[in-house]
């Protein structure tokens, strides 16, 4: 399937403000708000929530004339706390007309998300649409085409499935559905560029919530376009449901070369950490080698060899030491976010597993000698015993990532 598809080298390249979307740039990782854009404050914390924990563009809801008047000082106090990451206006229904009636809202925003499906039916589409595509033109700014199973323009649906119905062996309801929401994309981007909105200003969706018919649908996207694809699995859902299926879908496309931003539409608990989201995209680009976060750790699940706690309190306590020393050595040491770490359980595949990482440790299983060798770079440098071993082999990770990292301009650092 991989050579079936566009390299994602070829895509353009879409600017949005000053993050580079496609063209083989790294994949970027988006969210977006649940709050409701006039609570200007609320909005502020959340975007700010989202942006420090990694979302590189953030998007928010403007739904309403109160929304789109919000959106120049929501940019304006972010900017104020040193947060200036891109947001993305979402416009569904009357985008045009708030467009048009909140000028500093227009500009203020780095890229517009627009919706085929609900910007109105016949002629009153095309003229809605063109007006929205026309602002965006002159302003210079981006446009998502973001094409959506649940609200798909029914009439391109009806005419897919009348067409359908008259078939000799008619297609699932699925695959009439998936051909839909294909149309719909790619005519959209087609009508945008005849509006003179630039190729390199257009990035394209086509989220579903149902696994298979989502990734057959951006296979078939990035036969047919060049510009950048935003992946995501929409409604994917709560808890462990959410998380596997996003995982999922997200990483069958991104390993076939699919995907140049990507957002992980989660449901979070009632109260539950928005941000959430972000790091399950760091998790998966991570995953796939595609991108580095932050230090990886090794750890084996357990099992009747390793019946003592020791290892996987170790993994849990060089987790959260990485985790909360990434934000200072990010500046300090630059490239120490590809660290990775083994912590093991017993012989079997301890020592093997502690030889591939940067630095490991092998623990001693139930019946082994009560010592621990540990590697760096693949040689065994030294053996760790006794009541310290966690504070000894923590101090030796310091001590790798000042040797290995140390020596880089801190990033930011004063010429």
């Amino acid at each position: 399937m991989r050579t079936m598809v566009l390299p994602r080298e070829q895509t353009h390249v879409v600017d949005v403000g000053g993050v580079k979307v496609g063209g083989g740039n790294p994949i970027v990782i988006q969210s977006m708000t649940d709050t409701d854009s006039a609570d200007i404050a609320r909005t502020v914390m959340q975007v700010k929530l989202l942006a420090d924990a990694g979302s590189e563009l953030v998007r928010i809801t403007v739904n309403n004339d109160a929304a789109a008047k919000a959106v120049p000082e929501i940019k304006q106090r972010l900017e104020d706390l040193g947060c200036n990451v891109p947001i993305v206006g979402d416009f569904h229904f009357i985008g045009h007309r708030l467009l048009q009636d909140n000028p500093d809202c227009a500009k203020t925003l780095a890229k517009f998300r627009i919706n085929p499906g609900n910007v109105g039916r016949g002629s009153r589409r095309d003229e809605n649409f063109t007006t929205f595509i026309e602002i965006a033109r002159d302003l210079g700014k981006p446009v998502r085409i973001g094409v959506n199973a649940g609200s798909l323009d029914p009439e391109v649906l009806v005419a897919r499935m009348d067409a359908n119905s008259r078939l000799a062996d008619p297609k699932s309801g699925d695959e009439v559905e998936r051909e839909a929401l294909i149309e719909s994309a790619v005519s959209s981007a087609d009508a945008a560029v005849s509006l003179g909105l630039p190729e390199n200003q257009i990035i394209v969706s086509c989220k579903v919530s149902r696994l298979p018919q989502m990734v057959e649908a951006y296979r078939e996207l990035s036969k047919l376009m060049k510009f950048p694809l935003h992946l995501g699995l929409t409604e994917a859902g709560m808890g462990t449901k959410g998380i596997v299926a996003t995982t999922s879908a997200l990483s069958v496309l991104l390993y076939e070369g699919i995907g140049d931003t990507i957002r992980s539409s989660l449901t979070p608990e009632v109260g539950g950490d928005r941000a959430r989201e972000v790091r399950l995209c760091q998790e998966i680009l991570q995953a796939l080698d595609l991108r580095s976060f932050r230090p990886a750790v090794t750890a084996c699940p357990g099992c009747g060899r390793t019946t003592s706690t020791l290892f996987r309190e170790l993994a849990q306590d060089i987790q959260g030491y990485l985790d909360e020393k990434m934000a200072e050595w990010h500046s300090r040491y630059p490239g120490s976010e590809e660290l990775k770490v083994a912590v093991m359980g017993c012989v079997v595949n301890g020592p093997g597993e502690s030889r591939a990482a940067n630095i490991g440790i092998s623990l001693p299983g139930s019946g082994e000698a009560p010592r621990a060798p540990v590697f760096v770079d693949g040689e065994r440098r030294t053996f760790l015993q006794g009541e310290s071993i966690a504070e000894e082999f923590i101090a030796m990770v310091d001590d790798y990532v000042d040797t290995r990292w140390g020596s880089k301009e801190p990033v930011g650092a004063d010429d």
